[in-house]
């Protein structure tokens, strides 16, 4: 954009503030669409989506107009509010959610979007790119840029092999997406035009939501995460827990800062309560803040800053982590910390990463130096002899390109020091796979997505344990299996009864694994291909035990094939090996149909 004058203009007429009205309901369609942390993410996944939001109805020139209007406009410095009022209008006209909704949601928004926005350097050829594609301009804001690797020659590849008879191992609980309600009502109404239902009046007669949680697009009440959290004590003991984040509920729209303080430390006390001693290791969400997804890089200070965020953070968690992980965690959201002696683990801040977060609009390289940092740690513990477990919320796949390349890049030079990636975000029970760079054939990684514990949408609690290689010489820590226990909602939900979580599966049996290492998992997409069961039960699975009743057929099944071999975004050549081959930009979009968080 042109440069921005810093004197006081006159104030602009309405039409100015149309342009970077529209921008604000686009950033508001992204919080409140229901797949708003849709699969592999990018540019082009992005415009798959647009025709949700409407602006495939408007015309190139109208589309130069309205965003040249909004250069204008930024120059001139627009009054937020009128913005807003604009902005709240739009989004009625569009029905991204009821008149209330959005101007709650307007309200919230507005100053952070408008900053962000005038702070870029998005040119209207760039912004019409980007929302109506190629034709009508070039989208290069997120363009390509690259991390340094070392000049450290890359060890010899060693295969994985399981380990000696005898040798000890150890349970790791994992916790994602809790996404506590507090304002859920049991019997309130489950079934709502909102965002975000079972809150509310009790509704009468039947058909309200459950006592210990709801099939629908409902979050958990703060007893169900209780009762989680009490029955764990009386299964095998655990030698750490990794906690990746979204701790607030979807109700994005009325969200204010000590409404999120209020979540963290809440639930943050129930797991110290609950897991006594036990260490727990978290990673930074991306609702954690508010407007949701509003991470502005460590460069924008004051309080715009996220800094209230990672401070309330580290004053939480100062039990749990060291100094020098606090240090990092208060500056940018992540940190490393070692878990036991041959094992380190590196809690990334993927919202640095995320297609929804707007910040990055001003600049998108590397945000905070977090990938670079990360090569220097996987470096020293390479020299170390260190194994390392990454955690983090967002899948690699799911964020912006180059990024999401980058890490790529980083998993396969460090693949003989990366013995495990974590992650949640999605809600459903998956995982993405990593393949050498050179030939994108031989299985160097798996990025294990755990289910929620949390039921948005349509689904039933749920938590994992992992079994990995123990504490000893020459130890892989490597993932040897995993179990995911869930609250079947149909049974605990009958009058009388009492929670009783089970346990859903346990990998390497459900699904005939020898091991658990990244070729099994390969293998095993291969089988899904030929072995409908098998694949049908994946499908039950990927739900927590409770699918859509609409069956996933060919279509449906070479799209989530392609999403377990897509370890980075928006790459076709991934997919090729499968059966049926699809194009991939209808993969895409199918991808982009999926309701996820």
């Amino acid at each position: 954009m042109a440069a921005r004058a810093r004197g006081r203009g006159p104030a602009p007429p309405l039409w100015l503030p149309l342009a970077l009205a529209l921008s604000l309901s686009l950033s508001l369609s992204l919080s409140l669409s229901l797949s708003a942390g849709s699969p592999p993410a990018g540019a082009e996944a992005f415009l798959e989506a647009a025709p949700r939001w409407g602006w495939r109805n408007v015309s190139c020139p109208v589309c130069h107009l309205l965003f040249g209007a909004l250069d204008l406009a930024l120059q001139l410095e627009p009054n937020v509010a009128r913005v807003g009022h604009v902005a709240a209008r739009l989004c009625q006209d569009l029905r991204l959610a009821r008149p209330e909704i959005c101007r709650q949601a307007v309200q919230l928004f507005q100053r952070d979007v408008v900053s962000a926005w005038a702070r870029s350097v998005l040119r209207p050829g760039e912004a019409c790119g980007l929302l109506l594609g190629r034709r009508c301009g070039r989208w290069d804001i997120f363009g390509a840029w690259n991390v340094s690797l070392p000049a450290t020659p890359k060890p010899p590849v060693r295969p994985p092999v399981p380990p000696p008879p005898g040798a000890p191992t150890a349970r790791l609980l994992f916790l994602t997406d809790l996404h506590w309600d507090r304002h859920y009502v049991p019997g309130g109404e489950a079934a709502c035009p909102d965002p975000l239902c079972c809150r509310g009046a009790v509704r009468p007669g039947p058909g309200g939501a459950g006592f210990w949680g709801e099939y629908g697009k409902c979050d958990l009440p703060l007893h169900t995460i209780e009762a989680l959290l009490a029955q764990l004590p009386g299964a095998a003991p655990f030698a750490a827990a990794y906690w990746t984040g979204d701790i607030p509920a979807h109700d994005v729209w009325q969200q204010s800062r000590q409404d999120q303080l209020l979540a963290l430390r809440t639930v943050t006390g129930l797991l110290r309560q609950h897991l006594g001693s036990l260490p727990v290791y978290p990673a930074v969400g991306n609702h954690e803040a508010t407007p949701v997804n509003a991470f502005p890089p460590p460069y924008v200070r004051g309080n715009q800053s996220s800094a209230w965020l990672y401070n309330a953070m580290a004053q939480a968690w100062q039990d749990w982590l060291p100094p020098s992980a606090l240090e990092t965690l208060r500056a940018a959201g992540f940190y490393t910390v070692q878990v036991w002696p041959g094992l380190r683990l590196v809690s990334l801040n993927m919202n640095f990463c995320s297609q929804a977060n707007f910040w990055l609009l001003i600049n998108s390289t590397d945000p905070a130096g977090q990938l670079q940092w990360l090569v220097g740690v996987l470096a020293a513990a390479e020299q170390a002899g260190e194994k390392v477990h990454i955690i983090g919320h967002i899948p690699p796949a799911h964020c912006l390109r180059s990024w999401s390349w980058n890490y790529y890049r980083i998993v396969s030079r460090f693949e003989g020091t990366i013995a495990a990636q974590f992650f949640g975000h999605t809600h459903v029970d998956e995982f993405e796979m990593f393949y050498d760079e050179e030939t994108l054939t031989r299985p160097v990684s798996v990025a294990f997505v755990a289910p929620s514990v949390t039921t948005y949408i349509n689904l039933n609690p749920g938590y994992r344990v992992y079994e990995v290689d123990g504490a000893y010489p020459g130890s892989s820590h490597a993932v040897l299996d995993h179990e995911t226990f869930i609250l079947n909602l149909t049974e605990a939900n009958v009058p009388g009864a009492e929670p009783h979580w089970q346990r859903l599966y346990r990998a390497r049996e459900a699904y005939g694994l020898p091991s658990a290492f990244p070729a099994d998992w390969d293998r095993l997409i291969r089988r899904f291909q030929d072995d409908e069961r098998l694949f049908q039960r994946f499908w039950f699975h990927f739900h927590k035990g409770h699918p859509p009743r609409e069956p996933c057929l060919a279509a449906c099944k070479a799209a989530l094939l392609c999403a377990l071999r897509t370890g980075r975004s928006a790459d076709p050549s991934l997919c090729q090996p499968l059966r049926p081959a699809l194009p991939f930009p209808h993969i895409q979009a199918l991808w982009q149909q999926w309701r996820l968080c």
